[in-house]
């Protein structure tokens, strides 16, 4: 059985994601005593790079790939060896009008991007727009990004921070689909502002809960620019910076620890059992910090009556090509639209076809999605021999997608919703992509696909959501509910320091910061 350092533990951490291991960091370099024990035989969750491809020198980031959310603040503290880079494109979607390939470039400077918007629409009207609602978006990004990682504000002290009343307004309060068309009127300009919205969220542009506007705030005030940047070394350097951070400042890490009982009333430490390969054991904490999502908690309490389901919507892709694809439109390189955001099939129309499809239980028939290369930004992750023959990776992820679509049957609602969203794909290419892939050791192409059951299985992400739940406002629902700094619980040392929390979502280490700060009563 485990031998573990201390009897009793300040702070043991349930789970090694990201998340936890920023909490371990931190409280062990407060000079606790902490434990993280994880399910899993390595650290890091879904933030992960791995070779998933046979005989072949390719660390793709497998799940979680890009960098937004994470504040600097968090690398500054722990000192993390870990750095991000740009892309000098933002997005590329193309389209066939009247007969002819196009597409809508944005990034590569403004002249360009202005000639883009022209081109496709035939004016400076909607480029005037796009100016004018990102930077709305822009200002308030740069107030509120600093405050994930102070004491959870109100509303109404979030909303005088803002000091906008129209950016509150069409963000906080009016379903997002009405200011895309208030400021909108091309077609495909409408579905590359609403994406932003819909990434790991099944909603509708006027969804009343507006739960596609919380997920459109949290995908723009990244640093406070919105930039989602490219994690050098894959998205597993993170994870394992944070981890030797953690252990540098003394916090003990087990893995192959699966835990299976929290038990406290509250006030006395807790006792933790968990389960190894050789059987179980019990470890007691002070304090005990759930990285895990408000369902998985609630199971580990044991309580009665666990937290709503919750359900997933999205498709990813991964694969290796022995070069990158020939464009329709040959006005761009495929280096450039590749390094951004490619969208595909997703115009505003198209966008609320497959959401109505999906919500009645039929997978989309022109199925969204959208792709980027990472190695083109960051060749680091691909082996020598891989880059001297011009190997690139592309990473695609699939929306409205929801987890219902595959429950009757996930592998084979999952090869013909890979096949649809290659055609879709295929559609703007002048060569078809399977043409394109790289072949593993044993002769298999390499490409694989993960559904949301995929992902619950393999990661325990509550019917798949890569959020735990869907996303949260960042101030304070109810005053005491989730505490001062979003992470509470019914019990006063037991916290969540997950994606589930108050703030939480994305590759963020927010929700593990801010847990931290909890317990050490900043």
């Amino acid at each position: 059985m485990t031998s573990f350092g201390h009897d009793v533990y300040d702070d043991v951490i349930v789970g090694g994601g990201h998340n936890g291991l920023v909490a371990a960091a931190y409280l062990a370099r407060a000079g606790r005593s902490v434990l993280v024990l994880e399910r899993l035989g390595n650290t890091g969750g879904a933030a992960i790079s791995t070779r998933p491809f046979a005989g072949v020198d390719a660390r793709l980031s497998r799940y979680s790939y890009l960098v937004s959310l994470l504040p600097a603040k968090i690398v500054r503290d722990l000192g993390l060896n870990f750095a991000v880079r740009k892309r000098t494109v933002s997005s590329y979607t193309p389209v066939e009008r009247d007969g002819r390939p196009g597409g809508l470039l944005v990034g590569g400077g403004e002249a360009r991007t202005r000639e883009s918007f022209a081109r496709l629409t035939g004016s400076e009207r909607e480029y005037e727009s796009w100016r004018a609602f990102y930077g709305r978006t822009g200002r308030l990004a740069q107030k509120v990004f600093p405050t994930l990682t102070e004491p959870l504000p109100t509303r109404a002290e979030l909303r005088a921070r803002i000091d906008d009343e129209t950016a509150w307004r069409m963000l906080f309060e009016e379903p997002l689909g009405r200011a895309v068309e208030e400021r909108f009127a091309d077609d495909l300009v409408r579905g590359v502002v609403l994406t932003d919205a819909l990434i790991g969220t099944f909603a509708d542009a006027h969804d009343a809960s507006l739960a596609q506007n919380r997920c459109f705030l949290y995908h723009v005030i990244g640093g406070g620019t919105g930039d989602w940047d490219v994690p050098v070394g894959g998205m597993g350097a993170l994870t394992d910076a944070l981890a030797a951070a953690a252990r540098a400042a003394g916090a003990e890490i087990a893995t192959g620890h699966e835990v299976l009982r929290i038990e406290t009333d509250g006030r006395a430490p807790a006792e933790v059992t968990f389960r190894t390969a050789t059987g179980e054991g019990r470890v007691v904490g002070r304090t005990v910090l759930v990285n895990a999502s408000p369902r998985a908690l609630g199971e580990l309490l044991g309580e009665t009556e666990p937290a709503p389901p919750v359900e997933g919507a999205q498709l990813k892709v991964n694969m290796l090509l022995r070069r990158l694809p020939r464009l329709r439109d040959t006005t761009v390189d495929p280096r450039e639209a590749f390094g951004g955001t490619f969208h595909i099939a997703e115009g505003y129309a198209e966008l609320a076809r497959a959401y109505a499809e999906a919500a009645t239980g039929e997978l989309p028939s022109v199925p969204p999605s959208e792709i980027y290369c990472h190695s083109l930004t960051d060749p680091s992750i691909l082996g020598p021999e891989l880059v001297a023959q011009g190997y690139q990776t592309l990473t695609l992820f699939g929306l409205h997608t929801p987890a219902r679509l595959f429950e009757k049957d996930n592998q084979g609602a999952r090869e013909v919703l890979l096949t649809g969203t290659l055609a879709q794909l295929d559609a703007h290419l002048a060569e078809p992509i399977t043409d394109c892939l790289a072949f593993d050791a044993d002769g298999r192409p390499c490409i694989e696909a993960k559904t949301p059951l995929d992902l619950e299985r393999e990661l325990r992400l509550p019917g798949g959501h890569i959020f735990h739940r869907d996303l949260s406002w960042p101030y304070a629902e109810d005053q005491g509910a989730a505490g001062r700094w979003g992470v509470g619980t019914p019990y006063a040392n037991v916290l969540l320091c997950g994606a589930g929390a108050v703030r939480g979502g994305g590759v963020s280490g927010v929700p593990g910061h801010n847990a931290a700060m909890a317990v050490l009563g900043h």
